[in-house]
Formats: structure tokens, sequence, C-alpha cells
């Protein structure tokens, strides 16, 4: 498998095997950091944000210094995206002084565009419509509380967004069976969904979508949400508060599952709107696993993207 040069903007651009493979890398990063200490010597990631985010700068900062490399935060306002420059202008200056480009943004057309420009890798840090670094890092984290992928079983609750987007592509290509219930109106893409369903056909799971709570958590190993209004809604949080509020993930929830489910979110949380605080606070929630695990799945994917 060779992966070095190549972009990551959607698990779509990878393969069954390849996302097994940056899933190992994953899990080696974690268990042996002293061997990555060098692995990126001398070389720089541009970070660029139109959205601000905790997770995703820090991981990606402190990632590249662990690897021994540098990172570069490039804010809104030093980019202008398509205001004070072009996106291909963009691309090809930082090609001449970066060796990777991490970009966290609206349209997903951006980190496309930046990919056909730039003749370095790109990484899709978060676009409107896929969240693939996060998912990696999710699937990290399954494989660590199960201890597998064949035979497990992940309910997504809520929103049928980016993250949900590219939770339904890892999971058809690590085996994971995936259900999906969201509110009427707001279920995830269908093209995902189909490919979704016939990749799931050659690693053996099986894929659902509906608006059906109870039919979606049943027998999950695995209980998912995330926020009701991403960035860029908020004109829709509060009419969204009560569309979503049957779909809050609580206790009486986690029960219907009938398995002792473990909990999962992307962070951040707005406790008390998609999740109690007795649900993200229990002994079954992994959800700051989650977060360290994004350091370590993106250390992976930086090493065998950027590496030598």
């Amino acid at each position: 498998m060779n992966f070095k040069g190549r972009d990551l903007l959607t698990l779509r651009d990878f393969t069954p095997e390849e996302i097994g493979r940056l899933l190992d890398k994953a899990a080696e990063v974690k268990k042996d950091p002293a061997a990555y200490r060098k692995a990126l010597d001398g070389k720089t990631l541009a970070m660029i944000f139109e959205k601000p985010s905790l997770r995703t700068r820090v991981t990606f900062e402190t990632g590249m210094t662990q690897l021994h490399g540098h990172a570069i935060y490039i804010s809104p306002a030093d980019a202008g995206l398509g205001k004070r420059e072009s996106v291909p202008d963009v691309a090809r200056n930082l090609e001449r002084w970066v060796n990777g480009i991490m970009a966290r943004v609206f349209a997903h057309q951006v980190v496309e565009d930046l990919a056909a420009h730039a003749g370095v890798p790109v990484i899709n840090g978060l676009s409107d419509d896929f969240h693939p670094v996060q998912a990696l890092a999710d699937f990290q984290t399954i494989r660590e509380a199960a201890g597998r992928y064949e035979g497990v079983k992940l309910a997504y609750v809520g929103d049928g967004n980016n993250v949900t987007h590219s939770l339904l592509l890892a999971a058809s290509r690590t085996g994971v069976s995936i259900s999906v219930a969201t509110p009427p109106g707001y279920e995830p893409r269908k093209d995902i969904v189909s490919e979704a369903v016939k990749t799931g056909r050659r690693t053996g799971c099986t894929v659902d979508v509906s608006n059906d709570l109870a039919r979606a958590v049943r027998g999950a190993h695995f209980v998912y949400t995330d926020v009701w209004a991403s960035m860029g809604q908020e004109s829709e949080a509060q009419q969204r508060k009560a569309i979503f509020a049957p779909f809050q993930v609580n206790a009486k929830l986690m029960a219907m599952a009938g398995t002792d489910p473990w909990f999962l979110h992307c962070l951040p949380a707005h406790r008390g709107e998609e999740v109690t605080d007795e649900v993200a606070d229990s002994p079954k929630s992994l959800i700051f696993q989650q977060a360290e695990n994004r350091l370590h799945a993106q250390k992976a994917v930086m090493v065998l993207l950027m590496g030598d």
C-alpha cells in the first residue's frame, strides 16, 4: 500500500484494506510514540482554519511537534480563502513552502480545490460534508474498547451530518454494522448511504438508516451522537432543539440498546441537549478517549502521507 503524497479528503479515498492499515498505524503510533519521534523531521504542516477548533488545532500541532516537524496556524484572516486570494493561488503558494496542508473549512469544495492545485498532501480536518480524521479516531476507540470490529454494532442518533457521513464510510470499510436514526428530513446523503451499503456487502456489515430510535439502538455496542446544530447552522439552532429533543441520548435511550453500550461523541458536547451529563460522564463514556485518539490517528495519517 502506497500512501506517500496522497490526500485524505474523505474516507472514500481509501479501500477497506488501506483504512485497516491506517488504523493499525494509529495503534502503533499510540503504543510506541518514541519510534516515531523523528518521522517528520524538518517537515512543515500548514493548518488552514475557517472554523475554530480546540481538538483539531491542538492535536495536529502537537502531533507535528511529537513527530519532530512544525505546524503553522493560518487563521481565516491570514488565508482569506476565495476573498483575499483564490483557493488555487493559496494552494500554489503553500506547496512551495510546506510539506502538507490541513484544512478545516465550510464548503467541502475548498479541500477538493486545495488538493487539485497543491503538489503536497491535503488533509481534510473537517468540512461541511465530511470529517474523516474524526472517524479514524472513533474507530480506533471502538477497537480499543471492543477488541474487534467483527460483530460490533454502532448506532448513531441525531443529525445526518458530516460526522455521520464519515462514520458510515468508516463502518463499511471496517466491517462494523451501523444503524443511523435521524428526525425526518435530516437523514445522511443518499449517495453516501448507498456507497456504505455496497462496501458493507464486501466487508460483512449491515447499514441501516431510519427515523426509528428503538430500531437504531437495539443491540448496539456503541451509541454515538453529535450536536444538533453545527457551525454555520446557528440560525437553525432553536428550531432544531424542538425537532431533535426526542433524540436526546439519555439513560432511557441507552437502556433501549439492551447491551450496556459505550457512549461516543466527537465533542464539543452541548450537555443537556443532545446528551445528558449522566451519560456523558458515565463509566461507559469514551468521549475523552476519542479526543485523545485524534492525536494518534492524525499522527498516523501524517506519517503515512508526508513521511519519507
